[in-house]
């Protein structure tokens, strides 16, 4: 085996026992991303890119080559079978057969397990940050349903309150507005009492107005016939006897109010006198 060969063969072998270490079961992805997350992957970042697609290429020019030699090979051994001539030459190309095919083989392989350890390796970060995002994502969970039957809690614990404080309400309500009802009973009555006595005051002022206006009349008509009495007592000149009589017959029509003293007042002196 060549030299080239022997370095593909190498990386071959290489590939296939990353592959088996990222398949172990017993090593977390996060702590593969850790380990992706040395300093050491971040100075090499920048030239992984254009390394990858370097081993690519010289991995694919290595098959090409590989299927060429095979083909070449095949051809060989048919032309040289057929020639009887040359015993040792069919042996020998297929030997050389052999090597090609395991070079077509070997390249091949190294070419697929290079993509599928790039594919391995983002799908590990991947899965990795999902798992980070799932816990965190857990974790909120667990504090909002937390906070959720906290706020549940709370929300029947206000529930309660406000129905107690319902209950208390509607007992303080019925109680103001019995408190009421008899407030207002109570006025009502008192309105009634209040109105029966104004309208017996209205009565009574009504009576004696109509008592006032009739000793008025009777004041007036005792004043007239007192003038008249006087002027017959000038004309006769027995004014005493007159007034007598005139007198004792306005006594007996007045009220007990009082009208008599203010004739009293009006008579002249020696009328007073004589009575």
């Amino acid at each position: 085996m060549t030299l080239q060969w022997t370095a593909v063969a190498t990386f071959l072998y290489a590939e296939i026992g990353i592959i088996l270490l990222f398949c172990l079961p017993f090593i977390p992805p996060q702590r593969w991303q850790k380990i992706f997350s040395f300093n050491v992957w971040g100075k090499i970042a920048s030239f992984w890119n254009k390394a990858f697609l370097s081993i690519i290429v010289l991995l694919i020019v290595l098959f090409l080559d590989a299927v060429r030699e095979v083909r070449k090979y095949s051809s060989t051994a048919v032309i040289e079978k057929s020639s009887p001539s040359r015993p040792g030459a069919h042996e020998h190309t297929q030997m050389k057969l052999f090597r090609s095919q395991r070079n077509l083989y070997i390249s091949g392989f190294s070419l697929f397990f290079w993509l599928v350890l790039r594919r391995l390796v983002t799908l590990i970060t991947q899965l990795a940050n999902e798992m980070s995002n799932k816990g965190e994502l857990k974790n909120q969970a667990e504090s909002t349903n937390e906070a959720a039957r906290k706020f549940m809690k709370e929300n029947e614990k206000l529930k309660q309150l406000l129905k107690s404080y319902n209950k208390e309400e509607e007992h303080i309500l019925e109680a103001e507005n019995k408190k009421l009802v008899e407030d207002k009973e109570k006025l009502k009555t008192e309105l009634k009492k209040t109105s029966d006595a104004l309208s017996k005051a209205q009565n009574d002022i009504m009576a004696m107005k109509i008592q006032a206006e009739s000793l008025s009349k009777e004041y007036d008509r005792l004043l007239k016939e007192h003038s008249e009495l006087q002027r017959g007592s000038e004309r006769d000149g027995d004014p005493e006897t007159s007034m007598r009589e005139k007198h004792g017959s306005a006594a007996s029509c007045t009220s007990p109010i009082g009208v008599v003293p203010a004739t009293k007042d009006l008579l002249p002196k020696d009328n007073k006198k004589s009575l």
